[in-house]
């Protein structure tokens, strides 16, 4: 891809992507690091592009306005956990310990992202796992894995063979969206698409799911935010 730039205050930096997929041009920001991608068909002029590019300044700009920044995780960072917030301290001995207002994170500042990272995926398997085996066992089902990631357009997923995948950032969310997520995927053990009959599984499994939908599309996006030094 090639650089761009977008000449204003300030100046936006656009990532040049020809496609031989696509059909027209396209823009896209990044949720997570804010970059630019313009996109265009290989027939398309460059100059065409950027003229796009200028007449959606306006919309550009008031996305790049609005985006969080991103957080840094290290001492003093209030960082939610299991939907509460939690004041990252320094803590003593060899483990993270979760504490009902705290995080007390033992070792050398430099490492706190790095340990505090490990642990909560560790903690996001842990009540994943629970939550999975409960719905499975509800639904008659068995599911052949569970994997963790760092995903950027889904929350979870399940194969055709039965393997789980989530976000491991789930654990940052609210306990209720995380089990909404988990009942989402061990339905489609059942039903391996979103018709009318997979949303009447989830809902014999979960109950009423619009509140936990709403607050990932609303918030889900700002548990990017947390940049834990990888």
């Amino acid at each position: 891809m090639a650089e761009r730039v977008l000449q204003g205050q300030p100046d936006i930096i656009l990532m040049l992507r020809r496609s031989a997929r696509a059909r027209r041009i396209t823009l896209r920001i990044s949720s997570l690091d804010g970059r630019v991608t313009l996109t265009l068909p290989t027939h398309v002029a460059e100059r065409e592009a950027l003229a796009f590019a200028r007449q959606k300044e306006p919309w550009i700009r008031k996305h790049l306005a609005a985006r969080v920044e991103d957080v840094r995780v290290g001492y003093g960072v209030v960082l939610p956990v299991e939907g509460r917030d939690r004041t990252v301290i320094a803590g003593s001995g060899r483990a993270v310990r979760l504490g009902e207002e705290a995080l007390a994170v033992p070792g050398q500042p430099d490492a706190v992202g790095r340990r505090l990272q490990g642990f909560l995926k560790a903690r996001a398997r842990d009540v994943l796992a629970a939550a999975c085996d409960d719905y499975a066992a509800r639904l008659g089902r068995s599911y052949s894995g569970l994997s963790l990631r760092d995903t950027r357009s889904r929350w979870g997923s399940c194969s055709s063979a039965g393997r789980l995948m989530f976000s491991w950032r789930l654990i940052l969310a609210p306990p209720e969206v995380l089990r909404y997520v988990a009942a989402h995927e061990v339905a489609h053990l059942a039903q391996m698409n979103h018709s009318p009959a997979f949303w009447a599984e989830v809902t014999r499994l979960y109950g009423p799911y619009d509140a936990e939908r709403r607050w990932l599309r609303t918030e889900g996006n700002a548990l990017h935010r947390f940049r834990f030094g990888d």
